[in-house]
């Protein structure tokens, strides 16, 4: 597995290894030491999944951005299986030297790579393409008291998302009336 690293530190982009010939191809799609061992040698803790989710969007869905509160804090390994999105972790950690920071990444079934967000990040993508099916693994089960949004489109955060004029999003009433970061940390404690 090659392991990338982005700007901010916990956040890591996984690219497993794709074995392909004239049949195809075939790949681990997890392997719980192999991530273990990624994570150890990033110096991060290796969480437990304890549910997996699995979402399909069409083209110009966007979502999130969401997290949970503690003590139902989320971890996620998220990865695209059909279909291209624009993935996006927002760092929420007060007191994080990268605080209100953002890293986006691409996920397709073409790359077939995997994105590594702790806890203590919020998360969301826009669909690229019609028919994108996201599957992720998580740390804590659904809570419906610990959800929380931040708004995606939040100056301060100023994510520069894949969106031009021909774009036609779709965007659920909940996360267009999500907070912002400094309303979220005005009204409620973060991580």
């Amino acid at each position: 597995m090659n392991v990338i690293e982005t700007k901010i530190k916990d956040l890591l982009i996984l690219e497993p290894r794709v074995f392909s010939d004239e049949r195809g191809w075939f790949m681990e799609s997890f392997n719980q030491r192999t991530f273990e061992q990624a994570l150890e040698a990033h110096q991060l803790a290796t969480p437990v999944f304890v549910q997996d989710n699995h979402s399909l969007s069409h083209k110009g869905v966007l979502r999130g951005l969401h997290y949970q509160l503690n003590p139902r804090a989320q971890g996620k390994l998220v990865r695209v299986v059909q279909g291209k999105a624009w993935d996006v972790a927002v760092d929420i950690r007060q007191g994080s030297k990268t605080f209100g920071q953002w890293v986006g990444v691409e996920l397709s079934d073409e790359n077939m790579r995997l994105f590594w967000i702790p806890a203590g990040f919020a998360h969301g993508f826009i669909a690229l393409e019609d028919n994108t099916q996201f599957l992720y693994k998580t740390t804590d089960y659904y809570s419906k008291e610990s959800e929380r949004s931040l708004l995606w489109s939040d100056p301060e955060l100023a994510i520069e998302w894949p969106i031009d004029s021909n774009t036609q999003l779709t965007v659920h009433a909940k996360d267009q009336e999500a907070l912002t970061l400094a309303q979220a940390m005005a009204t409620q404690s973060l991580f």
